[in-house]
């Protein structure tokens, strides 16, 4: 690590600061451009810390940068995780205020909820199946705090990974005979098809999603828990969403998932 206690507590405030009002602030890593990996999660960490101390429910974690569009949308080469704010999620057919959002976007995800907890090392798609209670569909809204949606890898990962809101479908299914790598996903915005995707856009497999999360937290001591939502991470390229806007997510086989922005 390059940065110490004291500095990463600041950060932390700031980056939630920026998140609670509002407010997009320039990148952090333009004024601390020799922060590590480390450093990025470990004001991610802090941020979750702030939220706990005021009651905060974490409600799962979440994937991200594990498809080849966003790969190419954000020009980063490695996936990256954070944490859901259990204040943050809506069933389908939310009405989500943009007056408390910077620049949203959605992103079609594929969740999961595990059984039993899991943990790397040696994670891998057959015991993410196995370990797997049902998947549900689902839709993140991303709003980096940062100006312009512009960051770099680790100031993201500060930010815990642009999190802002996620809507969830209702129908809950099994794993078993699900052919997840080709589920197909349409998203539409005011009855309009945005993009096309299918589960395989995310690492080949979402359940390669969650083994690759329980390997990244095991490096860490860390495990994913039971019976917590665990965003995939995004199927398709995210789609800016105004006031006033309707999207409508459509999964084989998992239904829909709806939203209206005001």
């Amino acid at each position: 690590m390059q940065l110490d206690q004291h500095t990463i507590a600041a950060l932390a405030e700031h980056l939630e600061n920026a998140e609670l009002n509002a407010r997009a602030v320039e990148k952090i890593t333009n004024n601390y451009p020799d922060m590590d990996w480390e450093d990025a999660y470990a004001i991610q960490d802090e941020i979750r810390a702030r939220k706990a101390a005021r009651g905060t429910p974490v409600a799962g974690l979440k994937m991200g940068l594990t498809s080849p569009a966003k790969i190419r949308q954000m020009g980063v080469k490695e996936p990256i995780y954070g944490f859901l704010n259990g204040l943050h999620g809506y069933d389908s057919g939310a009405r989500i205020d943009t007056g408390m959002l910077i620049h949203p976007k959605v992103e079609a995800e594929i969740g999961f909820v595990l059984n039993r907890p899991l943990a790397g090392p040696g994670c891998h798609i057959g015991e993410v199946l196995a370990a797997t209670e049902y998947v549900v569909a689902a839709v993140e809204v991303i709003d980096s705090r940062y100006e312009n949606f512009k960051f770099d890898l680790k100031s993201v990962i500060a930010d815990n990974t642009s999190a802002a809101r996620y809507v969830v479908g209702r129908r809950c299914v099994g794993a078993d005979g699900l052919d997840l790598k080709n589920l197909g996903i349409v998203l539409r915005k005011n009855g309009q098809v945005e993009t096309l995707a299918s589960g395989a856009a995310v690492v080949g497999h979402p359940a390669a999603s969650v083994a690759m999360l329980a390997n990244m937290l095991g490096a860490r001591d860390r495990e994913i828990p039971a019976g917590v939502l665990v965003m995939t991470g995004g199927a398709t390229e995210a789609i800016a969403v105004a006031r006033g806007d309707r999207v409508q997510v459509d999964y084989q086989w998992l239904g829909s998932v709806e939203m209206e922005f005001y």
